[in-house]
């Protein structure tokens, strides 16, 4: 069912790609976005198969080591089945490069109107950060239903978004930023939340160890919290 805006006594469809509706749906089914720093292009594939293995088949690398790219690319040749997205992306170049790598969505901890315009020129969707009433309004207008509310713990959580949905019940999210194992099932249970963000399954000392079963277990948890 789509999504619709209100302006005066009207009301205007947002119209969201195919993709972007398919990408909604698979993280609504996963509840937790494995949110990746990868610092050795060689933990791409097992990480991920780990991942994926467990259920948690949505994985977002973020732009945050040199070896972010060459992971994506590795991932979408071995892991199909994975769904590879790329976040931190900050600028029209982080875009494109990200793009090139494979990328299959976008995802960015805040929005500008020149990344927005950047995001339209290649054909994968975009999750646009916001951490206000005002900037999730804005990129709604703009025609982006599903946002990422970010930092969301700092930002209030729980109590911030269930506030959010009441005058803003078009509004679906994905909840990043000091979450953790605790806290997943509280954003998980409200309607308005998609996924949440989940750096918590993958700190960078297990991948160094390549400690693949215990990452796996963690997974297999979190693909459990949504019940």
């Amino acid at each position: 069912m789509l999504p619709f805006l209100w302006s005066h006594a009207v009301l205007m469809p947002v119209f969201e790609s195919t993709a972007a509706t398919a990408l909604q749906a698979r993280l609504f089914a996963a509840g937790v976005l494995p949110v990746l720093v990868i610092d050795d292009p060689a933990h791409a594939v097992p990480l991920a198969r780990t991942l994926v293995g467990a259920g948690l088949d949505v994985l977002e690398i973020t732009l945050r080591t040199p070896a972010a790219l060459d992971a994506v690319s590795a991932i979408r040749r071995a892991v199909p089945e994975a769904l590879v997205g790329v976040g931190t992306v900050l600028t029209a170049t982080d875009v494109m490069t990200a793009h090139r790598a494979g990328a299959q969505f976008l995802v960015s901890p805040g929005c500008t109107e020149a990344l927005q315009m950047a995001t339209k020129r290649v054909a994968v969707p975009f999750i646009p950060g916001v951490a206000t009433a005002s900037e999730a309004m804005r990129w709604y207008e703009a025609g982006y239903a599903l946002q990422k509310f970010f930092p969301a713990e700092a930002l209030g959580g729980v109590a911030l978004l269930k506030a959010l949905a009441g005058p803003l019940p078009h509004l679906r999210f994905c909840a990043t930023g000091g979450i953790g194992e605790a806290q997943a099932p509280g954003y998980l249970a409200l309607p308005n939340v998609v996924a949440v963000g989940g750096s918590w399954l993958t700190p960078q000392e297990l991948v160094a160890a390549q400690a693949w079963q215990r990452i796996g277990e963690a997974a297999t948890r979190a693909r459990q919290l949504r019940s």
